[in-house]
């Protein structure tokens, strides 16, 4: 590798250290504020419905967002139908998907009564602010969105336009509600900071004197990374994810079947012993107990040992929420109820959004 190539590399490392220390500046300051007067702030975030929710996006994601419901920011759940194609040739099992999205969400504490619940492909003027969008950002910012390339790599799915232009549409997502946070983690800070882009720039050339647009701030999540069951990321493809609306005996044959270490002695090392320390890191969070203190309960007992213990605090901790499932999953026809009233709160303020952005872009011919 030539000077001038790590002289580039290093630039480009500084750039990206000094915008996420930026980044994070801005997320503390907009927490505090947030929680001095959340009424002032609108929330928007959301999964795509490609399986079930497990306990990762519990621990990562929900558990925020239910405790900023409970706080009184006004927050926004999107489920995003349509990104599913961006990496996928299939909506197979996409409507059960949705609904048991909705499930999870409300057995967590979201109430719909506090929280917009809505689907991409229910809001036209909605995705329909891609066109003026598309027109705010170059190619060569899509083509250097990390996420970009690292869902296209690790779907092995050619570079379709959606993927290519996903930034842009959750751009879309974010602002057509004017939402002015965004809880994430470190990895999609770059969404939010071309969702940032967009607005500034579309509020420069067509709204100078009346914005319409906030520039978002994104709200980094403390939230740790929570391992799978094999000691990778915990991921609905690599099979090795706790879902929460898995039963005790589903959850307890999981665990089992799990693998760990030919090493007796139980000690938490994620470095040296990820399997074992994963099942550790599961534990300690379902309990909110330190994973070595646990590792050190169960010392020279073995793996069996552990697992046992594993099963049991998580299938204790997940009790209530699946509790709270089966009794709203007898009736799906509330469900389909809730999210018909989210899309229809969605439309109008969709279409409100729109007709503020033709307007100030000379295209509201109608008067």
């Amino acid at each position: 590798m030539t000077d001038d190539m790590n002289a580039q590399l290093t630039a480009a490392g500084n750039e990206m250290s000094a915008s996420f220390l930026a980044a994070k500046k801005r997320s503390d300051e907009t927490l505090a504020k947030l929680k001095a007067n959340p009424g002032k702030f609108t929330m928007l975030t959301g999964d795509r419905p490609t399986g079930r929710l497990h306990l990762g996006h519990f621990f990562g994601s929900i558990r925020e967002r239910v405790a900023m419901q409970n706080l009184g920011v006004n927050t926004n759940i999107i489920i995003a139908d349509y990104q599913v194609i961006t990496d996928r040739d299939t909506t197979e099992h996409i409507d059960d998907n949705v609904l048991n999205l909705v499930l999870d969400y409300m057995a967590a504490g979201i109430d719909p009564e506090k929280t917009m619940i809505f689907t991409h492909s229910a809001v036209p003027a909605e995705n329909q602010l891609m066109l003026p969008f598309l027109s705010l950002v170059t190619e060569a910012e899509l083509h250097r969105n990390p996420t970009v390339k690292s869902e296209m790599e690790s779907s092995g799915h050619a570079l379709t336009g959606l993927l290519l232009t996903y930034p842009v549409h959750q751009a879309c997502d974010i602002l057509f509600c004017k939402a002015n946070v965004v809880p994430i983690g470190k990895d999609n800070l770059p969404h939010v900071e071309i969702t940032r882009t967009i607005a500034r720039r579309f509020n420069e050339r067509y709204a100078k004197k009346n914005p319409v647009f906030p520039e978002p701030a994104a709200i980094l999540s403390e939230a740790p990374e929570i391992p799978g069951l094999d000691g990778r990321k915990m991921s609905k493809s690599y099979g090795n994810s706790i879902m929460l609306g898995a039963t005790a005996e589903e959850t307890a044959k999981l665990i089992k079947k799990s693998p760990t270490d030919s090493e007796r002695t139980i000690t938490f090392d994620p470095v040296n012993r990820p399997q074992v320390s994963a099942l550790l890191t599961t534990a300690g969070l379902v309990t909110g107990r330190d994973p070595s203190e646990i590792a050190a309960e169960i010392g020279n007992a073995g793996a069996g040992a552990l697992k046992k213990y594993v099963i049991d605090s998580v299938n204790e901790f997940l009790a209530p929420h699946r509790e709270r499932r089966a009794e709203l999953a007898k009736d799906m026809d509330s469900v389909r109820d809730i999210l018909h009233d989210g899309n229809a709160r969605a439309n109008a303020i969709a279409n409100q959004t729109l007709d503020e952005v033709r307007e100030a872009m000379g295209m509201r011919y109608d008067r």
